[in-house]
């Protein structure tokens, strides 16, 4: 049974807000450690960027594109934090472990923030007609690589919210709770036309479940929440044809696609100590496209 919950109820005065009466101060992340799977471009490295500006040290994942390694290399000089680049296949548990434990080795000892952000499209159409080798990448890929994440992730906050210390054994400083974020999509609120991709959908209603269902199961030392971008312009979409997003246009109140630059702040609000009373949420960042 949780230790925040005995006999069906919550025990109360289990967390502790931030001590601060100014805001800006809370959306810093000097000091802190961050991890993005699937941010060699994209989403991910824009986040990665904009955890970097708020003074983290940032590890990027990347599975095939080595882009990736240069992009470190940029945000360390840039920004003048320590980046580093790691090659993981967020669907091998083994891996994402292994990684997750050298980084936090390599990272002052400490983790304080994941976001779970490699993710693949559905591109197959009807799933009666779809291969199920791709439904098998897009649930292994979509679900089980974010359930592996909060897994790896969430034994670090838990040791370092009990322990108080470092994976060394120094003093852990300025560590509140840890931070999860997952990229899940408006698709898991909805369902997207005129293209069929009930397999994605799916994975990312489950992406957000799963984070709501974290929240409640850490709430002693982390956060889980996620985040849901509507139609952003990223290589992800490259699939649809001018026809098919001048439709996705048709359908958003604000009449365009997104920018990945507009997705920084939803991330850094829930990565830094500013969302200290948010937790099981999804933020959806959506042009107004579920609004309707």
């Amino acid at each position: 049974m949780s230790e925040t919950v005995r006999s069906g109820k919550f025990v109360h005065d289990n967390t502790s807000p931030p001590v601060a009466d100014r805001v800006l101060p809370l959306f810093s992340l000097k000091g802190k450690t961050a991890i993005v799977s699937g941010a060699a471009s994209g989403i991910g490295y824009a986040v990665a960027q904009a955890f970097a500006e708020a003074g983290a040290n940032v590890a990027i994942w990347y599975n095939s594109n080595t882009k990736a390694i240069e992009r470190a290399k940029e945000i360390e000089h840039v920004f003048g934090v320590k980046c580093e680049a790691y090659k993981v296949d967020v669907t091998s548990y083994p891996q994402v472990q292994s990684a997750v434990d050298q980084i936090v080795r390599e990272f002052n000892g400490r983790l304080d923030i994941f976001v779970a952000n490699s993710g693949v499209v559905w591109e197959h159409g009807s799933m009666l007609d779809g291969p199920l080798d791709a439904y098998a990448k897009v649930m292994n890929t979509n679900v089980d690589g974010v359930f592996y994440c909060a897994r790896a992730a969430g034994l670090h906050f838990r040791r370092q919210k009990k322990e108080g210390t470092t994976v060394d054994g120094q003093k852990l400083e300025g560590f509140t709770y840890g931070s999860f974020i997952a990229t899940a999509s408006m698709s898991g609120h909805i369902v997207n036309i005129p293209q069929i991709q009930s397999p994605y959908n799916t994975s990312k209603a489950a992406v957000i479940h799963l984070c709501k269902s974290l929240a409640v199961e850490w709430v002693g030392f982390a956060r889980a929440n996620s985040v849901s971008p509507g139609y952003i312009d990223t290589d992800i979409s490259v699939f649809c044809d001018a026809e098919t997003k001048g439709i996705w246009r048709d359908k958003i109140p604000m009449g365009r696609e997104g920018k990945v630059n507009e997705l920084k702040g939803a991330y850094l609000y829930l990565a830094s100590d500013a969302s200290s009373y948010t937790t099981g949420s999804d933020l959806v960042v959506d042009g107004g496209y579920c609004a309707p």
